[in-house]
């Protein structure tokens, strides 16, 4: 006897049917064109475009290479919530281990003198004297804040009550100076030292031989330097001397008027003794010398003290010296390249509000 088996057919679950307005067909296209559409909505805007055309869950898997089963599920969403449900529902994600009362408590710790033996303190403290929270997460919460424990800022208020009008004057000079007259800045810069580096051979494990400066130095003695910058011009010119004296002062200043016969002159300078004597005989001799002096407290405003920084950068720090004379000739060596291709400080005041100790009032910039 011969058993005869058939397969009776099935009937399955209706696919959800889905009828887009005109706007609905219009967005679901322009998220297929659209180059910037996460590929997850493209592929999710294609199954529902094909299902308004009437295609059926299996032929729509087959054509995006999916199963049914996904196709009638974006279907189903579809229907239910329209073009919003075609997008990712939200997920709640792991439970944060720390709230912003621990990021508050973390900032409140900075306030409190640090643990015994520190002077400051760093991650690893705060999160010991905390007790509940890692380093890791004390460092994340003060990179958010911008907060470095080790960075220092260094800044310095004028006591000055003639602060304003001092500074509004030689901001004055800067921005608009009196015609056909010259802006000199002019400072000293005293006891550059003249440190001979040891230098030497350091063999590494390679075979290479690298040449430097250790960390020893011999000491030859200092010069001091007096220099004066045009701030029409950029241009500096300097003089150098054992002291810095009012003599020596004196001498810089009959050296450097020379250049600018009967011309006006207004020279910045900052409140040193040896700028300021009670009875200025020199300057009565020069009436054609105007002296302006910066705030107390307020040597920024002198641009010279700019140069003077680009000057150390540039041709002094890390430098070997055997006496003072090369000191001095290398900062003439640097003073003559400067020149070449010096240009005006670009001074900028910013507007500051009556009463507020907002500083500085200029900004430079090379």
């Amino acid at each position: 006897m011969i058993a005869t088996c058939y397969t009776l057919p099935t009937m399955g679950r209706e696919a959800t049917s889905v009828h887009l307005s005109e706007h609905e067909r219009t967005a679901l296209a322009s998220w297929v064109r659209s180059g910037t559409t996460q590929q997850r909505h493209v592929f999710r805007a294609r199954i529902i475009l094909m299902a308004d055309e009437g295609g059926s869950n299996v032929a729509i898997a087959r054509e995006l290479s999916t199963r049914p089963t996904t196709v009638s599920k974006w279907r189903r969403r579809f229907a239910e919530q329209g073009i919003e449900g075609l997008l990712d529902a939200p997920r709640s994600g792991r439970t944060p281990v720390y709230d912003d009362e621990t990021e508050q408590r973390i900032i409140e710790m900075l306030d409190e003198p640090p643990p015994e033996g520190y002077a400051t303190w760093n991650g690893r403290l705060v999160a010991e004297a905390l007790g509940d929270v890692s380093a890791d997460h004390v460092w994340r919460v003060l990179r958010r804040h911008g907060i470095s424990l080790q960075r220092r800022r260094s800044f310095c208020v004028s006591t000055d009550p003639q602060f304003v009008p001092k500074a509004a004057d030689i901001v004055g000079l800067y921005l608009a100076p009196p015609e056909n007259a010259v802006v000199l800045c002019v400072d000293e810069k005293p006891s550059i030292q003249a440190l001979e580096r040891a230098q030497g051979w350091l063999k590494l494990p390679n075979g290479r031989a690298l040449t430097g400066f250790s960390h020893e130095y011999k000491r030859h003695g200092t010069t001091t330097l007096f220099a004066a910058l045009e701030t029409a011009t950029g241009l500096v010119k300097g003089g150098h001397y054992n002291r810095r004296r009012r003599r020596e002062f004196l001498d810089f200043m009959n050296e450097l008027i020379v250049d600018y016969d009967d011309t006006e002159i207004h020279v910045v300078l900052d409140n040193l003794n040896t700028h300021k004597p009670k009875d200025d005989r020199w300057l009565r001799k020069h009436p054609n010398v105007h002296l302006h002096f910066t705030p107390t407290h307020a040597s920024w405003l002198n641009q010279i003290e700019i140069w003077f920084s680009i000057l150390s950068r540039s041709a002094l720090r890390g430098a070997s010296f055997e006496s003072p004379l090369q000191v001095r000739q290398a900062i003439d060596r640097f003073i003559a390249a400067y020149n070449e291709t010096a240009t005006p400080f670009e001074w900028t005041k910013r507007t500051v509000t009556p009463g507020t100790l907002e500083a500085p009032l200029g900004d430079l910039c090379k």
